[in-house]
């Protein structure tokens, strides 16, 4: 399991200037199919408003600058390797992905069964509410994102809090974003009845990176600028 290592920024520092633009349609590209396609999509079950913006990353501003955290660092190891005999020591020289995590959350072990059925790779929580979480899932084979509401049908087609959520959303927004190297993301935002998730999906090295931050709305209203800071930390390493 991949360890945490000590603060340092992760988002790069280069300051950069985010336009946004509205499509009202998009083109699907050849050959982007992220999954097969369902005989009832979840798009008709989104009422969100889909922004479609290209910017660049840049730090973001928190309300509580005392809220420390920590980096984690995600090796994306396939079910098969988990947990593996001997092993690179140095997590941070494999690490394929990061993210920050807060000081006082709880490391939730994922066990060889969960990772190879639908590829949760790390998990952590606040120990004082369970369900104020932040998690990563990957799938191998995708060598570039579908189009976004393809991607987030799909996702939800292996959870189904996030069908429940999407189902029950009273909000849901999505906006695509570049980092400085040009990698894109895709950022979506689901405003539910009793909770708020914060979902960043991307792909990288031949796969696909989803990175979730959950909470009740009672912990969302309280610790919103932390839990849009877990958000924000996340990005892959080592993928140009």
């Amino acid at each position: 399991m991949a360890t945490i290592f000590s603060p340092s920024p992760i988002l790069s520092s280069a300051a950069a200037t985010a336009s946004a633009t509205t499509t009202t349609t998009t083109k699907t590209p050849p050959n982007l199919t992220l999954f097969p396609a369902t005989k009832t999509p979840l798009t008709t079950l989104l009422t969100a408003t889909i922004a479609t913006t290209t910017l660049l990353a840049t730090p973001p501003s928190f309300a509580d600058p005392a809220q420390k955290f920590s980096i984690y660092y995600g090796t994306a190891a396939s079910a098969a390797n988990y947990g593996g005999y001997g092993g690179n020591s140095d997590k941070k020289a494999s690490a394929e992905y990061v993210y920050d995590v807060p000081d006082g959350w709880k490391e939730r072990l994922v066990s060889k069964v969960e990772k190879g059925t639908n590829g949760t790779d790390s998990e952590f929580y606040n120990p004082k509410k369970r369900t104020e979480k932040e998690y990563l899932t990957f799938l191998a084979g995708f060598p570039q994102l579908a189009p976004m509401d393809v991607v987030l049908n799909n996702l939800a087609l292996s959870d189904v809090d996030l069908q429940d959520l999407i189902a029950s959303a009273e909000k849901v927004d999505s906006l695509e974003k570049k980092d400085e190297n040009g990698q894109l993301y895709y950022v979506y935002e689901i405003d539910g009845v009793s909770t708020h998730s914060l979902i960043t999906v991307t792909c990288a090295k031949n796969k696909l990176y989803a990175h979730f931050v959950n909470a009740p709305t009672p912990e969302w209203n309280r610790d919103q600028d932390a839990l849009r800071h877990l958000h924000e930390s996340f990005k892959t390493v080592g993928s140009f």
